[in-house]
């Protein structure tokens, strides 16, 4: 079976995973659909643009920049190799989003070199926090500017947790997190751009949450994740992936780039608590992390 050039590129175009071509200068000469719905950019937008150009800014784990001496896509076009990789690239709403990276190289009949391809697979938690979102709509538990649990529905996940702690010796995690010097930034820009840093931090909350684990809006700048099947170690590595994240995520407005930092509290259940003395010890670790310079967590 042989296909025409317009039935190749419908074929790419409509894949469900993002796949763009860049030239030899890393600049883009094709993006297809799934690019589009990964990203929140278009074609439009792109095409004729280097890929470190306030598009994807990818980063890895430890939020070391990848476009700048580190890319697996210039590394490849340089020696010809494939890669793959796991990295967080910048969607347009200022969010990260874990994607799985697969990068090789483009090449004429006669084997010359003319820029690389990379095909990328998202593997957030999308599907898993659709459902829940929901659900949450029909409880009318959910925080309209967010789309995160509210307080209500916290609460009630906290009597659950305890409850299955004191049966079945479950034990969780929180993590108490505030968005450091929002009131400046609500204060400088106004409230319509605080809304949109509160909606891409919690958006980096829930797509780069394990399934099982719910992140909730307790007010203002405030959140609270509670974290299951984790321990001390755990709590922590996750807790500060998603302060990482944040920190090297950002908002494009008006051709400037704007992000924020969060403060995080950390703390393990322990029998002898209740809702209202976990809460309070992971509070005061947040204010620990205030005090001491912000943009850290406190575990205790």
């Amino acid at each position: 079976m042989q296909f025409d050039h317009e039935t190749y590129a419908r074929i790419l175009d409509n894949l469900h995973d993002g796949l763009y071509f860049v030239d030899t200068d890393r600049i883009i000469t094709y993006w297809n659909k799934g690019a589009q719905r990964i990203t929140g950019f278009s074609a439009a937008e792109v095409v004729g643009r280097s890929c470190a150009d306030n598009v994807l800014s990818h980063v890895d784990g430890e939020g070391n920049s990848l476009c700048f001496g580190c890319c697996p896509l210039a590394a490849s076009i340089g020696d010809g190799r494939e890669r793959e990789a796991e990295v967080y690239l910048h969607h347009k709403d200022g969010h990260r989003v874990p994607v799985l990276v697969r990068v090789s190289t483009l090449r004429d009949a006669a084997g010359n070199v003319l820029g690389g391809l990379e095909l990328f697979t998202d593997m957030s938690t999308i599907l898993v926090n659709s459902a829940r979102v929901q659900e949450l709509e029909k409880l009318a538990m959910l925080d309209t500017l967010t789309l995160l649990a509210n307080r209500n529905y916290l609460e009630r996940e906290f009597r659950s947790r305890f409850e299955k702690l004191k049966r079945y010796q479950e034990s969780f995690g929180v993590l108490f997190i505030d968005i450091d010097h929002f009131k400046k930034v609500n204060d400088v820009y106004g409230h319509d751009v605080g809304d949109k840093i509160l909606q891409f931090v919690a958006t980096t909350f829930t797509t780069n949450s394990r399934p099982f684990d719910l992140y909730g809006r307790w007010g203002g700048e405030e959140f609270i994740g509670l974290i299951r099947n984790t321990g001390t170690e755990d709590l922590v590595l996750l807790g500060n992936r998603m302060r990482m994240l944040i920190e090297h995520s950002y908002l494009l407005h008006e051709n400037q780039k704007l992000s924020v930092n969060i403060s995080l509290g950390a703390t393990m259940v322990i029998e002898t608590d209740t809702m209202e003395s976990l809460i309070k010890r992971a509070d005061i670790l947040l204010y620990e992390s205030k005090i001491k310079g912000r943009n850290r967590l406190t575990l205790g």
